[in-house]
């Protein structure tokens, strides 16, 4: 194969993840999930691939177990580490402090580059220091838009929850919405609360906070449904993940509401539910644009001193709504997991 031949071959971005397989798992800590979805599609994936020296890069996520959030953003995170010969280390923590250790994990085994979620940059804040003092690139993905610069990370890739809870709030305002329930499944979690702090900021009507235990999804439905028999005037439960918000479907079902429900976040199975009305929209983040451009952004500054924003500004990969207008341009990209 001549130079311009390989060039071309680089730049052809694989459309899925390569086999979970070549993901190793860092000190015995990952995600329970994604491991055999990540290899769905895995026969699709492009031949192209970098000839440079094999780098080993580390995304570290604050996952929690059964997220399948963070199957989607694997999925990217492997596919552009197919296509650029690396290899990617993933782990995951939804506990901070763990998650740092983590981090250190990977400094101690001298990966070439991080990339790591800030859901909460205090935690992260010492370690990722420590990173940067052992000359290893750090970049952050979804979480952190707000301390990424504050942590003098490289790039940032993801949505500004802020202006995403702000639009999420307009949206509301055309659906005739009177009282909202914002549902906050991590407490602490920054990203979380700008969301549901956006919605407030521009919904006219009325808002409340429910906390709920993320990991606990039957504990999640039960909070939901209580909550709705309690308040008869909740007319939308607004979700902050697609998980959640498919398990508040079944809390308005128990609860005989006839609240809607609408959320944040997307994935295949709640693109049946848009299509079917049962959830009323969504504001997909892209999540595997995330993982792929945090980890491809790993390549390039190595190979070629590149860094996106020119670390002034972050690369905003959403919101974007998905209702019954556009859903079926977007279910056939959910179906493979990529969206």
């Amino acid at each position: 194969m001549d130079r311009s031949s390989r060039s071309r071959s680089r730049r052809l971005a694989p459309a899925v993840a390569v086999a979970a397989a070549a993901a190793l798992i860092l000190a015995g800590c990952s995600s329970s999930s994604g491991g055999k979805k990540a290899e769905e599609g895995a026969a699709n994936a492009s031949a192209g691939k970098a000839d440079t020296p094999r780098m080993t890069v580390a995304l570290v996520t604050h996952q929690a177990p059964g997220d399948t959030f963070w199957d989607t953003v694997r999925k990217g995170a492997e596919a552009a580490a197919a296509k650029d010969n690396m290899k990617l280390v993933y782990a995951s923590d939804p506990n901070a402090g763990n998650q740092a250790n983590l981090v250190q994990n990977a400094i101690d085994q001298k990966v070439d580059g991080i990339a790591v979620t800030l859901a909460k940059p205090d935690a992260m804040k010492s370690v990722i220091g420590k990173a940067r003092q052992s000359g290893i690139p750090v970049v952050g993905l979804n979480s952190g838009l707000s301390d990424w610069k504050k942590l003098d990370l490289l790039e940032f890739f993801g949505q500004d929850e802020s202006v995403a809870g702000e639009a999420f709030g307009k949206k509301l305002n055309t659906t005739g919405a009177k009282k909202v329930v914002c549902v906050i499944q991590e407490q602490g979690n920054v990203g979380l609360t700008q969301r549901c702090d956006g919605v407030k900021k521009t919904f006219t009507g009325t808002t409340e906070t429910l906390y709920v235990n993320g990991t606990d999804m039957p504990s999640v439905k039960a909070t939901i449904t209580a909550k709705l028999k309690q308040d008869t005037s909740i007319d939308t439960v607004v979700t902050l993940g697609a998980p959640f918000a498919l398990t508040a479907v079944q809390s308005v079902a128990d609860a005989g509401s006839k609240a809607q429900v609408a959320t944040f976040d997307l994935n295949k199975e709640l693109v049946k539910a848009v299509r079917n009305g049962t959830i009323e929209f969504a504001v997909d983040q892209q999540p595997y644009l995330q993982g792929y451009l945090a980890v491809d952004s790993l390549w390039l500054y190595k190979n070629n001193g590149n860094y996106s924003g020119g670390g002034e500004q972050p690369v905003l990969t959403g919101p974007a709504f998905v209702d019954k207008s556009n859903i079926d341009r977007i279910a056939a990209f959910a179906a493979k997991g990529t969206r």
